[in-house]
């Protein structure tokens, strides 16, 4: 019990010192890929904090990373249209967008969702010791492996399931893959499976790009020269979806 509880508070230090540099590194602009790897970070902190859940008494850390996951998206979002925008030269559309977001990259470090996060980074390893010295921590293993199962089975109905979401589809291949690189032991989940979920994520993250932008074009009509050929791409992008899910029915069963 002592090592597994250990390993996790390392993991989570980790990837303290990982959004720490993040931090510096958007504060500094240093290059384009910091809101993309602080993303990843903080969907690493929630993979290994949300089996936890209601196991600390009103633990600051999982809400913090959530918030902070829901105030960068739409900056993600921004940057991923962009590079869109530049691989077509569609330069007139650029300049006001890259203006805009280098103030959300401003806000974003003044905000308070950022601010609380590092404050509940601080405490959380002590709480976390301290629930160990309590006992309440117990089983804490057979926790997780319990709630990795959970997500397999509804990875494995969704899969199979006829009406074909491909929205919740997505969020538990996210939460699959991510789970077991965070608990590998507990997940039990192969090389092979681990391949066809990062494939199928991938896919469907494209799927998913250009359904966001289709929806921003109704809102920012100067997209609007891109939506025809975006039209197409969606369609083709939810086939080839279609086709990466697939192969995820043979590591996850639906039962």
């Amino acid at each position: 019990m002592a090592g597994f509880v250990d390993a996790l508070i390392a993991q989570v230090l980790r990837l303290a010192i990982n959004l720490q540099a993040c931090r510096a590194r958007l504060g500094a602009r240093t290059d384009g890929e910091v809101l993309h790897d602080l993303r990843i970070a903080l969907r690493k902190l929630r993979s290994l904090l949300r089996p936890l859940r209601g196991l600390l008494e009103n633990d600051p850390l999982e809400p913090a990373a959530a918030a902070l996951g829901q105030l960068s998206g739409p900056l993600r979002d921004t940057e991923v249209l962009l590079a869109e925008l530049q691989a077509h030269a569609v330069s007139s559309q650029l300049d006001a967008r890259r203006q805009a977001l280098d103030a959300g990259y401003t806000a974003l470090l003044a905000s308070a969702e950022l601010q609380q996060l590092f404050r509940a980074l601080d405490v959380w390893p002590e709480l976390f010791r301290q629930a160990q010295a309590d006992a309440a921590l117990r089983g804490l293993a057979r926790r997780v492996q319990r709630y990795l199962a959970r997500q397999r089975r509804r990875l494995g109905a969704a899969l199979r399931a006829p009406d074909h979401d491909l929205h919740r589809t997505r969020l538990l291949i996210k939460r699959m893959r991510y789970g077991a690189e965070a608990y590998p032991q507990q997940a039990a989940v192969s090389s092979l499976a681990a391949l066809a979920l990062k494939a199928a994520q991938t896919a469907l993250g494209d799927w998913h790009d250009h359904l966001q932008w289709l929806a921003r074009a109704e809102r920012e009509p100067d997209l609007a020269p891109r939506v025809a050929e975006w039209r197409q791409a969606l369609a083709a992008a939810e086939q080839l979806a279609d086709r990466a899910l697939l192969p995820l029915q043979k590591y996850f069963p639906g039962r």
